[in-house]
């Protein structure tokens, strides 16, 4: 390994590797370690060192929750509350202010890191000349436990101080402080859009790429942190005991109290009226982040990561998709005559272009519900008032598992970083000269919008602008084409379902 100079931060020196024509900074601590009395508490910037920082290995992981998605990719490791580090890609530590893109991971909130071979920035440093940073934050309870008054949204704030330390130290590795495009898929993408309406990050950023960001639920309660707690054996509101308790088992108990499909994103951010003080939606509304370029779009199959892995809903007939819809429409408070409303119009909206199996119409009516509906709203509210506000609907269809995930949630993962030799990712994915191609296309679209605020390039068809009337949708995927009002009938069913 060839170690880099050393470089001169605002905090001390830091020394990372040179691999090929990239130099590379990874575990770089930006926040003191959140255990004690600094755990549930902000994060406090990490204070300067003596000597030179080895920044040539990843750090731990923050502790990470049970999804069934650990079942298929297994759990990282290692793990620990001393987490709050980022990784430098970049082509060369110099003056030269390149954009910087600065990825946010997925997760639900409960598992992921930085450390991802599927984040490994070099692909897109190198293509774009520009500087990729990833980071760690504090997941699940120990980054969103909420007990009113007392603790809130740590993990966010853990985001936003990781924003803070590129903002004041990035230009010492070849990046532009006030050239940052913050961009992260599901979890990830949910923080970009929240990011977006945090006052606390005002200023750190430029631009963002939200990917496949789930429906942000309006409500707030503290419910599920009572529930822990009481799990615990601790009185309602008790910090002082909670910080007591090993890490691993505050995991454990998480995981048992929300072991419910229902509850995989039940530690998550919460408007709370501080920290974020309302919701995202109404700030993109009101005008709040008009200074913003924002690329935002879902996957067309989104929900079949969900559906087509369970084993459960595998041997479902028509006529229990059908009551399996109803039934989870009417949490949102959709009557059975509604929701039977939705599903012919989906059924009759679908004819002769999609399969009309009860199955893809339960998969499509899920895929809108958490995901695309909501992404809608936004980009309605954002291009009234920002012109650089883009739509895209990756439709990559995933080879493996006997065809049944179509393009899946987290199926675009790969293409934005080109990580499509990753060990595994040909079943997922796939790989050769065709995907290839799309990857180069999706990059070089993500590196302009982050250059620019504007996406297009010499490899796609015109993108235009998305706007209420139009709705100008890029289909990434075998074609790249545009489309106007793609599903609009379906949108149409959703009207006043996400308001808020």
């Amino acid at each position: 390994m060839k170690k880099t100079d050393s470089i001169l931060t605002k905090y001390g020196k830091i020394q990372g590797y040179s691999e090929k024509d990239l130099e590379i900074f990874k575990g770089i601590k930006y926040a003191e370690a959140p255990i004690g009395e600094l755990r549930f508490s902000p994060p406090v910037a990490k204070k300067s060192w003596d000597g030179v920082l080895d920044a040539t290995e990843y750090d731990p992981c923050a502790f990470q929750g049970y999804t069934e998605l650990v079942k298929l990719v297994g759990k990282l490791q290692p793990e620990s509350e001393d987490c709050l580090s980022l990784n430098i890609w970049t082509p060369k530590a110099d003056d030269k202010k390149r954009p910087v893109l600065f990825w946010i991971h997925g997760g639900a909130f409960k598992t992921g890191s930085g450390k991802s071979p599927l984040y490994d920035g070099s692909t897109l440093a190198r293509r774009g000349n520009v500087v990729v940073v990833t980071c760690n934050y504090r997941l699940g309870a120990l980054g969103f436990l909420y007990i009113p008054g007392i603790t809130a949204n740590v993990g966010m704030l853990d985001q936003v101080a990781a924003l803070e330390w590129v903002h004041d130290n990035i230009e010492f590795f070849g990046g532009d402080p006030d050239n940052v495009t913050i961009f992260g898929e599901s979890a990830g993408g949910y923080s970009v859009v929240i990011l977006c309406a945090m006052p606390a990050a005002k200023g750190f950023f430029k631009r963002g790429i939200a990917q496949s960001a789930p429906f942000i639920d309006p409500d707030v309660s503290d419910k599920i942190s009572r529930r822990l707690m009481k799990s615990l054996n601790i009185k309602k509101g008790d910090i002082d005991e909670l910080r007591q308790v090993p890490p691993e088992k505050i995991i454990a108990k998480q995981d048992i109290i929300t072991a419910a499909p229902t509850d995989l994103l039940a530690f998550r951010p919460l408007i709370d009226g501080d920290i974020i003080p309302i919701h995202p939606l109404k700030a993109f509304q009101n005008g709040d982040c008009k200074n913003i370029d924002l690329i935002i779009g879902t996957n067309l199959d989104e929900a079949k990561l969900f559906t087509a892995l369970n084993p459960n809903m595998a041997k479902l007939n028509d006529e229990e998709w059908k009551k399996n819809i109803i039934a989870i429409l009417a949490l949102l408070g959709i009557d059975k005559n509604k929701g039977q409303e939705i599903l012919n119009t989906y059924k009759e909206a679908r004819k002769g272009k999609y399969s009309i199996e009860y199955k893809e119409i339960a998969s499509a009516i899920l895929t809108d519900m958490m995901f695309r509906i909501s992404t809608l709203e936004l980009l309605e509210a954002q291009s009234k008032q920002q012109k650089n506000t883009y739509n895209y609907l990756f439709t990559w269809p995933s080879p493996g598992f006997g065809g049944n995930l179509g393009a899946c949630h987290a199926i675009e993962i790969p293409f934005v970083f080109n990580n499509l030799d990753i060990p595994g990712m040909n079943l997922f994915s796939g790989t050769g000269a065709e995907a290839e191609e799309l990857s180069e296309k999706i990059m070089d679209a993500w590196i302009n919008f982050a250059r620019t605020g504007n996406p297009n390039h010499d490899g796609l068809p015109e993108w235009p602008p998305y706007d209420a009337k139009n709705r100008a949708t890029m289909f990434l995927g075998k074609e790249c084409h545009l489309v106007n009002a793609a599903f609009d009938e379906e949108r149409e069913v959703w009207e006043d379902k996400f308001k808020v």
